[in-house]
């Protein structure tokens, strides 16, 4: 579904155009007056601007002149029974994204306006891809100084320029999606937007259409065709996360398109091609997982080309000092503060950590230490807590309650940070990562507890 804005001086025209858009289940605003429509135009609020280019007070020509001037890319698709070379022309050089010539059928109209949204949705997406992209490479690297880390990227300097398949391995939180970005940052493919794609997060019928695309009408709710994601990465690199949990037979598809080159879109027998260099990562032990029929033997040596294993940070130790320091200085600068150091108490307690979630589990304490601190130094009381002993567990919050351990732990944080922004819940609830109505609720929550809690006590002296 789109909205789509329709300007016509002619009523019948309007009304044709709308009825038509409407059935194609698009939201559809007309307007007589082009001058009227340039108001609502400038406001960015139109997937698509469908115009005739002879009206009244002011022309195609000009309202798309105008339109691109205030900044609006939203494709304009020109309507004109007056159809000329230069006219066409002078449109399509001012940015217009194609040309009707009256008279035109419905189905007609329909494939130009299909054909500039998708235009539209992909061109936004590859915004956001570039942005995030961007992000990554300009305030994430490969942290490390230990022998391990030199080997990896030494080995990652090798496989970048290779089109070859990469399988990227290590455990979660060993930063195996910040490896696939450095290969691709570093490769001859850099020009365009790495695709990424978690295998886990869908089910086989949405993985499907997520990695080859979909004909309209292949399923319950696929109202339009779309490409997949090896279309939209044709030319680019496309990270398949988690590929361990992929379903069997969505493995044997996947191996055709790694071994032709080939895939046809769900609901299609239209062969198509795509040039995608693949990096796949996983935490699990992908040659056991063969051995229990659990993923393709075929796939994983089609996979295996390029292997990397990534070290636990229990394996690194000597990185451990680096990688904090870069952690606080990015949480430093995120919230506008000055730098921080590590006490050295607290370094002992980090260091002697045996690390189950890896360099993810540091960066979030590193976090939210860096949030609760009220000084320039932490402590090893704002570490402590978020360590998960193997026995024993002791938290510095005092004692918790059975099977509520998480709970209290949600709690104290929200609390303490709560009293660093001196109770202000909007900088409160963005250090938190959480929105402000959700703080609220889980305050008004607590505080509900406390008193059932307190009833309770009473009832029972």
């Amino acid at each position: 579904m789109a909205r789509i804005c329709v300007v016509d001086d002619e009523e019948i025209m309007r009304d044709s155009l709308a009825a038509t858009l409407d059935r194609e289940d698009h939201l559809v605003d007309v307007f007589a007056d082009p001058v009227e429509a340039l108001k609502e135009i400038k406001k960015g609020s139109f997937d698509l601007i469908l115009t005739d280019l002879k009206m009244p007070r002011v022309d195609g020509v000009t309202l798309l002149r105008e339109v691109r001037e205030a900044g609006v890319e939203s494709p304009i698709v020109m309507m004109t029974a007056f159809a000329t070379v230069s006219t066409a022309v002078e449109a399509i050089k001012l940015g217009a994204f194609d040309y009707l010539q009256k008279p035109f059928g419905a189905d007609q109209m329909v494939v130009v306006v299909e054909r500039a949204l998708e235009h539209w949705r992909l061109r936004r997406e590859n915004e956001v891809l570039k942005t995030t992209f961007n992000d990554m490479r300009k305030r994430r690297t490969l942290i490390g100084s230990s022998r391990l880390m030199r080997d990896v990227r030494e080995r990652l300097e090798r496989v970048a320029d290779s089109n070859a398949t990469v399988l990227v391995m290590g455990e979660s939180g060993t930063g195996k999606e910040l490896v696939s970005w450095y290969i691709h940052n570093s490769s001859p493919r850099s020009d365009r937007p790495m695709l990424c794609l978690n295998c886990a997060a869908l089910s086989a019928n949405l993985l499907e259409s997520e990695l080859f695309g979909h004909e309209r009408g292949a399923f319950t709710g696929a109202d339009r065709s779309r490409k997949g994601r090896f279309e939209l990465a044709d030319g680019s690199t496309l990270m398949l996360d988690e590929i361990s949990e992929m379903a069997l037979p969505l493995q044997a598809k996947l191996l055709r398109v790694l071994q032709e080159g080939e895939f046809e879109r769900v609901g299609s027998s239209t062969t198509r091609r795509a040039n995608v260099r693949i990096i796949a990562t996983t935490n699990r032990n992908l040659s056991e997982w063969v051995n229990r029929k659990r993923f393709r033997e075929d796939l994983y040596y089609r996979l295996n080309v390029l292997p990397i294993m990534l070290p636990s940070l229990r394996d690194r130790p000597e990185d451990l000092p680096e990688l904090v320091d870069f952690f606080l200085d990015e949480a430093s600068r995120d919230d506008g503060r000055g730098r921080l150091n590590v006490a050295p108490v607290a370094m002992d307690v980090l260091r002697n950590y045996h690390w189950p979630g890896n360099v993810r589990e540091l960066e979030n304490i590193c976090r939210r230490a860096a949030t609760l601190c009220l000084g320039n130094t932490i402590s090893a009381d704002l570490i402590e807590p978020w360590l998960t002993k193997e026995s024993n567990i002791s938290d510095g919050l005092g004692p918790l309650r059975e099977g509520r351990m998480l709970q209290d732990m949600e709690r104290h944080l929200v609390e303490k940070t709560l009293t660093r922004f001196n109770g202000h819940r909007a900088k409160s609830a963005k250090a938190l990562g959480m929105g402000v109505r959700t703080l609220s609720m889980k305050l008004k929550q607590w505080r509900e507890d406390d008193a059932a809690e307190k009833k309770l006590m009473a009832m029972s002296r």
